[in-house]
């Protein structure tokens, strides 16, 4: 079964699955009236901005973020634009010199084209020409930068980055980043919003700009650019949604610019069927909102223009699951899931992104996640992307399984702080560009924070994260990570800098149950390694809702073997008396090893320093339980429960027990607060089965 399933993976390595068929220049040529456009068209005609001014009037969401901005943009009247252009760095992601560490790149960068967009919006809701003419200045000061792809992004710091899913190892143009595809969009916007108040000079120094720093750089190009095909990648959605949106708004100059606009959508829209069948996104939930996001900018405008001849949010997969992966990454008190690169800081999505997701796909779940899970708006586009109308509904089930990429997440309910949720993954390691070596990896959540922690892209990004380097880091290495070790054998990538592809490296997650009671998920890391010294690892975890946790591993390996189980704690630990207590601010948990051999709990720490002159070094704590193997296979518990006080804890472990009886069932138990808890794997054939 094995060998059948990754022959067909193999098959649609080869040849992309297309969910729906490609569409060409004359295709969009006929689903537009390019005649009868004019500016503002892009999210908005004059006609509908009349809407807009109302809503802003009359719904006070809308009436703060655009006092607020206003306020913002008179401030930016009397602002001096800079007319000299910074000096960049060389080397902006280490530090080595001044111009690397001042910013002042960076802020000319960012600063004008943020102002020139915010000013741009103002003069289409005031009309008053004065915000117009600011506006340009900044835009000309934008447009005077000789590229809008930032350094990281140029030869000689990406050259040497693995590339991604479905893209040639052979890859030396990079003129092209999302960095400009985000000026591209938000620049193509400035044009259409701004074409009413600027004279002839003034359109044509934006619409040249456009030209000659998006549409000459990939039109007829696509093949020399790696993120036009990266359909597993953020980056082919931003890049190509700066693109497309480019060619929209200069359809009345040139006409012909539907190909690239056609381009877009058949390159976007082959992103969108990479999503999961639930909804999942390899990348984590950041990038998914970078690539989602910055994607229904130009969903948007081209449904609008092309009269929803050619909708973007009708794609299968998006439109079926348009919010199952934020909300299920969600963490009661605003953050997410942090696995991968993904970072985990706040909620994924924001709420106009949300907004248009709900609306476009009639999604209850969008609607419920939008309004209980984020506050006011605070962009333009909560303006122009309104509150969905509609009741929303939260999603029958807390917990979910990820089929696509085998991530999985378990829980009680979705708001509760109160309640432990344990989340995890298997899946493959073929993602070199944000995966980690983290196959059979969970963390736990309780009280608002990781008791169990992934410590993500902890330090941030360097020049060599993204290199063969990367699976050194303890951020991206199996290390770093609450995996098992055997001889201190590793996770390998599926995918190294100009080797082929190794599409059989990863795990399976081979069960998943879920209830009201209890939830259960086994899986299967064995393939995450080279196994020259692990056999076989399968991993079971157990929820009892709504807080114990149970985690079986059996293992096989070689007698004599040295086996670590890694975790990495997110709050204050101690090991003592062979366990470990975990004190967090709101909380105590205790997590009790127990096994049929002898045991020890060893601390440790990682030492990191990444290639950045101004990155602090830092340690991170992780602590591991160490046996010897007896026998070939070995059997390990571990129980990660709250408790009260460390004497509790005590009393938990000294109850605690390992049956396995002649035919290899397995039995856990312990006791807590009186209650006696036991926990039942039946051997099969291919290993432990939980039995609930």
């Amino acid at each position: 079964m094995r060998c059948l399933k990754y022959s067909i993976v193999a098959i649609l390595f080869a040849f992309p699955l297309q969910l729906s068929a490609q569409v060409d220049k004359d295709d969009i040529d006929k689903a537009l009236d390019i005649n009868a456009l004019q500016h503002p068209y892009l999210y908005f005609t004059e006609g509908e901005k009349q809407e807009m001014i109302q809503r802003i009037e009359s719904d006070p969401e809308s009436r703060h973020i655009f006092e607020k901005l206003r306020a913002q943009c008179n401030m930016y009247l009397h602002m001096p634009v800079e007319k000299i252009i910074p000096q960049q760095g060389k080397n902006t992601r280490a530090d080595w010199s001044e111009y690397d560490r001042n910013g002042k790149w960076e802020n000319y960068y960012y600063g004008n084209r943020d102002r020139a967009f915010d000013l741009a919006f103002v003069y289409q809701m005031t009309g008053e020409q004065k915000y117009a003419d600011k506006a340009f200045e900044f835009a000309d000061a934008f447009c005077d930068l000789t590229t809008w792809t930032v350094r990281a992004h140029e030869f000689p710091v990406i050259y040497s980055r693995i590339m991604p899913w479905n893209v040639p190892d052979d890859q030396v143009n990079f003129n092209f980043d999302h960095r400009n595809g985000d000026a591209a969009r938000m620049m193509a916007a400035v044009y259409d919003w701004l074409y009413p108040g600027l004279d002839e000079a003034q359109r044509d120094r934006i619409r040249g700009a456009l030209i000659e720093k998006v549409v000459t750089r990939v039109r007829g190009d696509y093949e020399f650019h790696w993120w036009a095909t990266a359909y597993r990648c953020n980056w082919c959605g931003v890049c190509n949604s700066g693109v497309g949106l480019t060619g929209l708004a200069l359809l009345t100059e040139y006409p012909q610019l539907t190909d690239i606009v056609a381009e877009s959508y058949n390159r976007i829209n082959s992103m969108l069927n990479e999503l999961g069948e639930d909804g999942g996104w390899q990348e984590g939930g950041s990038y998914w909102r970078y690539g989602i996001h910055t994607s229904t900018f130009f969903a948007d405008a081209l449904n609008r223009l092309t009269g929803s001849k050619y909708n973007l949010f009708e794609n299968e997969r998006l439109k079926s699951n348009p919010v199952n992966f934020p909300i299920y990454l969600s963490l009661p008190g605003g953050r997410s899931l942090n696995f991968e690169d993904s970072g985990g800081g706040g909620l994924v999505g924001n709420s106009h992104l949300i907004n248009k997701l709900a609306t476009e796909t009639n999604s209850k779940e969008a609607a419920w996640y939008r309004n209980d899970f984020f506050g006011e708006g605070n962009d333009i586009f909560d303006i122009i992307w309104p509150r969905p109308k509609m009741e929303g509904s939260p999603p029958k089930n807390p917990s979910i399984h990820f089929r696509t990429i085998d991530w999985w997440v378990m829980r009680s309910d979705f708001k509760s702080s109160e309640k432990v949720l344990v989340a995890g993954k298997a899946g493959m390691n073929n993602d070199p560009h944000h995966g980690h070596l983290d196959i059979g990896h969970f963390v736990v959540h309780w009280q608002n924070e990781y008791f169990i922690r992934d410590i993500g892209k902890d330090g941030g990004y360097d020049e060599k994260y993204f290199d063969d380097m990367r699976f050194d880091y303890p951020q991206a290495s199996s290390i770093g990570h609450n995996v098992i070790f055997v001889n201190g054998e590793k996770q390998i990538s599926g995918k190294l800098r100009k080797q082929s592809w190794n599409l059989e490296v990863g795990g399976d997650v081979e069960e998943f149950r879920t209830s009201v009671e209890l939830d259960y998920v086994r899986m299967n890391p064995t393939k995450a390694y080279p196994n020259k010294e692990l056999q076989e690892w399968k991993r079971h975890v157990v929820l009892e809702k709504p807080e114990i946790t149970v985690v079986l591993d059996e293992i096989d390996a070689e007698p004599g073997s040295e086996i670590e189980i890694r975790f990495h704690p997110g709050v204050d630990f101690e090991v003592r008396d062979g366990l470990v207590f975990l004190e967090g601010e709101n909380g105590k948990m205790a997590l009790i090893p127990l096994s049929k051999e002898n045991l020890i709990i060893k601390p440790d720490k990682h030492a990191c320093q990444f290639i950045n002159a101004s990155n602090r070094f830092f340690w991170v704590d992780y602590f591991d339980t160490e046996i010897k193997s007896e026998e070939n296979k070995t059997i390990v518990a571990t129980l990660i429960i709250p408790i009260d006080n460390s004497g509790e804890a005590m009393e938990i472990s000294s109850s605690k027990e390992m049956q396995i009886d002649a035919s290899g069932n397995v039995t856990v138990s312990f006791s807590r607060k009186g209650e006696s808890y036991s926990y039942n794997f039946e051997n099969r054939k291919g290993g432990l089965v939980f039995k609930d």
